[in-house]
């Protein structure tokens, strides 16, 4: 099914507008390049001076070119040894701004009962501010190891397992839905990336957010200009 531009840069396919916010109860936000305007990890390899082999990994995985996205994601963290801690305290400073509209969104859910959970292939020192930022209900993202201040080039195994990727994300959804008690149709699912569709398959709407084309291709939302407050235009409060 192709999707129908309903207004410039807003696009939707399988369903008719408008939806009702209130009849979801969950909103699962992706991070990097979604309620943020960076990718962490591309910006702390510049510190490494990697910047650009670390990103092209990147672009490559959010495409879906590289299927592994825990390899991927290995890859380039292996590349971080040595990095001192400090230079994430630079990047979520000076490098990392909300993205346009992502608070306007977050407010709207909250304000009508939604649940929000942040669920990220990204790393835990910027998911738990943005979490806190945004106040937003849950997170889960991936924990790189420091030791005597500088990154090891690891990442840190968890109790739920070692790396949050897609399958992980939509079991994350899956299972908050079911401690909720709401079917999975009663929640949103918001990315950017290939590693983001697995649990944007699993919601009643997926909003795909300034997408890969492979995102904007499967997803029943798509915004391609302008702000994530975009979705309100199809989503009544």
């Amino acid at each position: 099914m192709t999707s129908q531009e309903i207004q410039p840069g807003l696009f939707i396919r399988g369903f008719t507008p408008p939806l009702k916010l209130a009849d979801f109860k969950l909103v699962a936000f992706d991070m990097d390049s979604t309620l943020i305007d960076i990718e962490c990890v591309d910006e702390i390899a510049a510190a490494a001076g990697r910047k650009d082999e670390v990103a092209a990994i990147t672009e490559a995985a959010m495409r879906g070119e590289i299927t592994d996205y825990k390899e991927s994601l290995r890859r380039r963290v292996a590349l971080l040894v040595g990095v001192p801690e400090a230079a994430l305290h630079e990047v979520y400073e000076h490098r990392l701004q909300l993205n346009p509209g992502v608070e306007t969104f977050v407010q709207a859910c909250r304000a009508q009962g939604l649940k929000t959970l942040l669920v990220s292939g990204g790393f835990t020192f910027f998911s738990e501010r943005i979490r806190h930022r945004l106040g937003l209900d849950f997170a889960r993202a991936n924990m790189l190891e420091i030791e005597d201040g500088r990154l090891t080039g690891r990442m840190v195994d968890r109790p739920w397992g070692d790396i949050c990727d897609g399958a992980e994300k939509r079991r994350v959804v899956l299972e908050v839905c079911e401690l909720m008690g709401i079917d999975p149709a009663q929640a949103i699912a918001v990315g950017d990336g290939a590693n983001d569709l697995p649990m944007m398959g699993v919601a009643g709407l997926s909003i795909a957010y300034h997408p890969k084309p492979a995102v904007r291709e499967r997803a029943m939302l798509s915004i391609t200009q302008g702000g994530m407050e975009r979705a309100l235009e199809v989503l009544t409060v």
